[in-house]
């Protein structure tokens, strides 16, 4: 009896082994806030997703923010890239290395033309990549600059929602005697402030074609146009419009100030909307739907003095999942099968229905969308034209001395002046290579 014991145990052992070994090990870096709403029904998917491929060993790591960058990057200098990856579609960060050393395929010949279809042009047109590939198929449209604001806080202060920046300066001392921040911008985790903020004011007082010129060396970030942008960023801190202290306070502290009425507004990407809205989970938001209806609007940045184009704010093309260009055989398959799994209809409009981003896929049905979801798209056609966004069309090189010298700035530690000829010096480089 023991010895059937022994080999029926070895027979199951010998099985079990077997089925592993028909197992497909897919290895996915992914990106998403644990905090947010929408959190646990992403991993809900996956679980899903897991169920559904019995031969697939899905093994996902997930980060946020600069950890997800820096632990990518690490993967990517031991030659361990991830077999499907969250990405940019530009030089941001650790995408960065993705794309200048082609490490993930053009999707155009991975992923089905039948599939492809569904998605809108936006997120189609390569020319918003670095390599000018698919590298990645954006999720999203990404204006990066949304102006939250609390209409009920100002319209308790008699105060209305400003059109020009002298009506945002002039909101200060009235704010501030009631102890409440007029703009908040957390820039802790250096990006935010070049991203969310000063890529539109340079949009809107040098413009694309001043970066285009400066990037075929014709021009420089010394010059006129580009110096003023600074100094019109600098003066939002001497203004008091912007505290100095939101030069350290992490990006994730910035919804709880402002939904606390901390803050009469704050700046950020269109992607922050979900932080606001219901986590279905939990039951919570930290704005209930009905203020979000009645006092909180999405606004434009006001007009700056002297802009050329008005109205304008920095957009891209969103971030997505890429996969590894070395993938073969059931590896391969396993990883389109994630891909065509995460931008199908259902993750899609989950992910839409919770608030994290307005999909670029096109023929989606979400239904109870709460009313900050509902004033994106409104938001959307309030800008009159989308302009770069500086750590897409820059080299990090160059874009990252940016964010350490918007910090500068804000702290007074360094001028516009000094932080354009720093931006320049590394801007020459750069062409010295080409």
């Amino acid at each position: 009896m023991k010895r059937l014991t022994l080999i029926l145990a070895l027979v199951a052992l010998v099985a079990a082994g077997a089925m592993a070994a028909d197992k497909t090990t897919l290895k996915f870096l992914y990106y998403i806030d644990a905090t947010q709403a929408g959190y646990a029904e992403d991993q809900a998917m996956w679980q899903k997703f897991q169920a559904a491929n019995p031969d697939i060993d899905l093994q996902i790591e997930i980060l946020f923010s600069q950890a997800y960058h820096q632990k990518l990057s690490a993967y990517i200098s031991a030659g361990q890239v991830p077999d499907v990856v969250y990405m940019w579609p530009t030089s941001r960060d650790s995408s960065a290395l993705l794309h200048d050393q082609r490490l993930v395929a053009d999707l155009r010949q991975v992923l089905p033309a039948d599939f492809l279809k569904n998605f809108s042009a936006q997120a189609l047109d390569v020319t918003q990549q670095t390599d000018k590939r698919l590298a990645e198929l954006p999720q999203s449209f990404t204006f990066t600059t949304t102006v939250y604001a609390n209409v009920g806080l100002l319209k308790s202060l008699g105060l209305k929602v400003p059109k020009t920046y002298a009506d945002l300066k002039a909101m200060v001392p009235k704010l501030k005697a009631k102890g409440i921040q007029t703009l908040a911008l957390p820039d802790g985790d250096k990006w935010p402030a070049q991203s969310c903020l000063f890529s539109t004011i340079s949009g809107r007082l040098a413009g694309d074609e001043f970066i285009d010129a400066v990037k075929a060396g014709k021009a420089k970030f010394t010059d006129k146009a580009f110096v003023d942008a600074l100094a019109f960023y600098s003066k939002l801190y001497a203004d008091g419009v912007i505290d100095k202290a939101d030069v350290s306070m992490g990006y994730g502290d910035g919804p709880g100030l402002f939904a606390s009425g901390k803050a009469a507004f704050i700046v950020d990407g269109d992607w922050r909307v979900g932080a606001y809205v219901t986590d279905k989970s939990t039951g919570k938001a930290l704005i209930d739907p009905a203020k979000q209806a009645s006092d909180f609007e999405l606004i434009n940045f006001p007009a700056i003095p002297g802009e050329k184009n008005h109205n304008s704010a920095s957009a891209i093309a969103g971030v997505g999942l890429g996969i590894n260009k070395d993938l073969t055989g059931a590896k391969l398959e396993a990883a389109k099968k994630l891909l065509m799994f995460y931008y199908g209809k259902e993750f899609q409009t989950m992910k839409w229905e919770t608030g994290a981003f307005v999909p670029t896929r096109t023929d989606l049905t979400p239904k109870g969308l709460e009313p900050l979801m509902v004033k994106l798209p409104l938001y959307y056609k309030t800008v009159a034209k989308t302009t770069y966004v500086l750590d897409g069309a820059l080299d990090p090189t160059v874009f990252n001395p940016l964010n350490d010298g918007l910090q500068g700035i804000g702290l007074g530690t360094q001028t516009p002046a000094q932080v354009a000829d720093i931006m320049q010096k590394a801007q020459d480089a750069v062409l010295a290579k080409k």
